[in-house]
């Protein structure tokens, strides 16, 4: 089963022992960032820091300045935690270690472009942006990101790509210095509290029937018991299949575009990959899905197996012959994984389906960590 460690550059660049450590692993692949969002995050065994911090969302490489011409909206590149192009460099010396490498490039995910054009977010029902979340059903935010999939997609020592948040995002987002969780949301609350209200998503909802004012008002009352302590009150299904219809319609549009740019970028059998999640209202990384049509249109998904396979499942049930099920699997015991489980994790995802596995995140994991996934058994 086809194996494939997360990474970013700065675990590779200036660690001339980061790619044979990473092979003893006995993967054969490392999924490693070109365009990633802002963060902090440490590097446990390079010899010369123990912290990045990616100030704002950027490309791990220099953008192609004639590819970029004339763009209204564009990336930026990296500060000094990935200078010049740290994803080539990290890439070369990985595969001559013989490690494959995909590209994992973010996409809907930017806190950088909220902030230079705030037009551009996520609107609650309430008039709050989110400049994380840039809203996917605008056109010039769609055309920036199928964009940036084409090119941070298809790098020079590439094989395939992991396109991560390639959908909506909405209110969950791990911000630095989080104060939101004073107030529980279930899967309903957090559904209204990411729906978007800029004018294109109006539009959107008039399309499909519904009065963006009304609309406004029906999530506010739905909401109201939240802020009590309270469940929230039943929206009505109208609304929440109404709402679904347009935005699962501007995610597919999304995805679709994105993936005919990499493939129209790239050469023959180059494997293009989405995180999903086959439940159709989630957004974030994992962005929610109709399993059946992602699987036209993708080789295959990434899915969040760590609390278990059974996202697995309604993909699985498609019978798509030739789709990668990959089980993305945290071996980061700090961040909720279970790398001592491994084996047993790999056996009961591979029952329901999956195809390949998923490390989260061989970067990041402490010294014992890694050690639990040599002995595993379970990668290769």
């Amino acid at each position: 089963m086809t194996t494939s460690a997360f990474l970013y550059p700065w675990d590779v660049v200036g660690d001339p022992d980061a790619p044979a450590r990473i092979a003893d692993l006995g993967v054969g692949q490392v999924t490693l960032a070109s365009a990633y969002h802002s963060t902090r995050a440490l590097t446990p065994r390079h010899p010369h820091h123990r912290v990045v911090t990616a100030e704002h969302a950027a490309l791990l490489y220099p953008p192609g300045e004639l590819y970029w011409r004339g763009r209204e909206l564009r990336p930026h590149a990296a500060g000094p935690w990935a200078p010049g192009d740290a994803f080539g460099r990290a890439a070369e010396a990985l595969t001559a270690a013989g490690l494959d490498v995909h590209s994992w490039v973010v996409l809907a995910h930017n806190s950088r472009l909220g902030a230079d054009h705030p037009e551009t977010s996520v609107v609650n029902a309430y008039g709050d942006r989110y400049p994380w979340a840039p809203c996917i059903a605008q056109p010039r935010v769609r055309v920036h990101l199928v964009a940036l999939a084409a090119e941070a997609a298809v790098r020079p020592g590439a094989s395939g790509t992991e396109l991560e948040s390639c959908g909506w995002y909405g209110l969950a987002h791990l911000h630095a210095h989080d104060k939101t969780a004073g107030v529980p949301l279930d899967d309903t609350a957090q559904y209204l509290m990411s729906l978007c209200f800029c004018a294109s998503c109006a539009q959107g909802y008039g399309q499909v029937g519904l009065a963006v004012a009304e609309l406004r008002a029906q999530v506010r009352r739905a909401l109201e018991p939240v802020w009590r302590g309270g469940p929230v009150a039943d929206p009505g299904p109208d609304l929440l299949a109404a709402t679904r219809a347009f935005r699962t319609r501007a995610a597919r549009e999304l995805q679709e575009s994105a993936v005919t740019a990499v493939r129209g970028r790239a050469r023959a059998g180059f494997q293009v990959l989405l995180h999903a999640d086959p439940r159709p209202d989630r957004c974030g990384a994992n962005v929610g899905v109709d399993p059946a049509h992602i699987l036209g249109v993708a080789d295959g998904v990434v899915v969040p197996c760590t609390a278990g396979p059974g996202l697995l499942d309604p993909f699985a049930a498609c019978g798509v012959r030739d789709a990668v099920l990959a089980a993305n699997l945290t071996v980061v015991s700090g961040m909720g994984g279970r790398p001592e489980a491994l084996a047993d994790d790999a056996a009961r995802a591979a029952a329901h389906g999956a195809t390949q596995l998923r490390l989260y995140h061989a970067g990041l994991a402490s010294d014992a960590d890694l050690a639990w996934v040599r002995k595993s058994g379970a990668v290769g």
